[in-house]
């Protein structure tokens, strides 16, 4: 008989074995930590709540508005919401604008909401946006942009209105919250406002 030759190749893998008896039971595990379940919960609804505003502002948003680089993000009121269109358009355009997405030019009729508004202009960056008032219909007659009557509340620069160059029909709002009356053929950037029952 000669020597033996070279060991050859391993082979191929065997079949899985039957699996073997189960091993002892475990040590019982420390108690739990006992569950305040309620302030969760409670913690948990209000973040639910949130959420659903901040999924209806940015659709309300994508809506408003033809691409987010146009918006300076929104200012709210208790009751009105305030989109700052960094678009210029003329006054008319502006108006037409912000009707076509349920609202109107902004038309400050209290001390907090004009507030509000030149707090947004000034967070932007900007000197002046056009809001809502007028008097097209009818010289030194202003009106708010859906027509009611400025009655209650104003908050016209020194020396405004002064129709300067018989020219100034439209009206626009500087950071300090002052109006001034401006031509409404002037491009510049405006603010839009919606009611918060609609958004």
């Amino acid at each position: 008989m000669g020597r033996y030759g070279k060991m050859g190749p391993p082979g191929f893998k065997g079949l899985k074995g039957d699996m073997g008896d189960s091993g002892p039971k475990g040590p019982n595990g420390e108690p739990g930590v006992p569950c305040e379940c309620a302030p969760l919960r409670k913690i948990i609804g209000e973040i639910d709540i949130q959420v659903a505003q901040l999924t209806n502002e940015l659709k309300f948003i994508k809506n408003a508005l033809p691409s987010p680089a146009a918006v300076a993000g929104i200012k709210e009121t208790d009751s009105k919401v305030y989109l700052l269109v960094k678009e210029e358009k003329r006054y008319r355009e502006a108006e037409l604008f912000c009707q076509g997405r349920g609202g109107h030019l902004a038309m400050p009729k209290d001390a907090a909401s004009n507030r509000a508004i030149a707090g947004y202009i000034t967070d932007a960056g900007l000197s002046r946006t056009y809001i809502g008032m007028n008097d097209l219909e009818r010289e030194g007659h202003f009106v708010y942009v859906e027509r009611s009557p400025m009655t209650t509340f104003s908050r016209w620069r020194e020396g405004e209105p002064n129709n300067a160059y018989d020219d100034e029909d439209c009206v626009e709002m500087v950071s300090s919250g002052e109006w001034v009356d401006v031509a409404c053929h002037l491009t510049m950037y405006f603010v839009c406002e919606f009611d918060k029952d609609t958004v």
